[in-house]
């Protein structure tokens, strides 16, 4: 076959690691990649937060430690983190629920499912931090 009949083909290559910062995912992208790092965030942590939980229930003065502890601000950090990566897994988690069920399949009820999630993760977080710094 001579070089003029071939048909062009489009050519893809993969994302260079320099091109990251000019590549645009569409927010159900965005939401994936969250709820992929928030389920590994809660699962590195849990050892950690495993063993708080049995030193805290061994006797009134560790908790009374953990407790004071668990006061510092860059702890309620930690925590909030912890926080937001449950809320967003749990939020995502329902979400791939629905589309399970056909439902939110479309590309605009996938665009509307993932802002939701991300709205709902962060609102939740908010009040969380309200409530550990204190404020109400």
């Amino acid at each position: 076959m001579s070089e003029a009949a071939k048909k062009s083909r489009p050519q893809f290559s993969n994302i260079h690691v320099t091109q990251l910062m000019h590549y645009r995912l569409p927010l159900a992208g965005v939401v994936s990649i969250l709820h992929r790092i928030s389920g590994a965030l809660m699962f590195l942590l849990l050892p950690f937060v495993l063993y708080l939980l049995e030193r805290s229930i061994t006797s009134e003065i560790s908790f009374d430690y953990l407790r004071g502890f668990a006061s510092q601000w860059y702890i309620k950090l930690i925590i909030l983190a912890l926080s937001w990566a449950y809320l967003h897994h749990f939020a995502a988690g329902v979400r791939h629920l629905f589309m399970d069920m056909h439902m939110g399949l479309s590309k605009e009820g996938s665009r509307h499912s993932a802002a939701s999630v991300l709205a709902i993760s962060l609102f939740l977080t908010l009040l969380v931090a309200l409530k550990l710094f204190g404020v109400f």
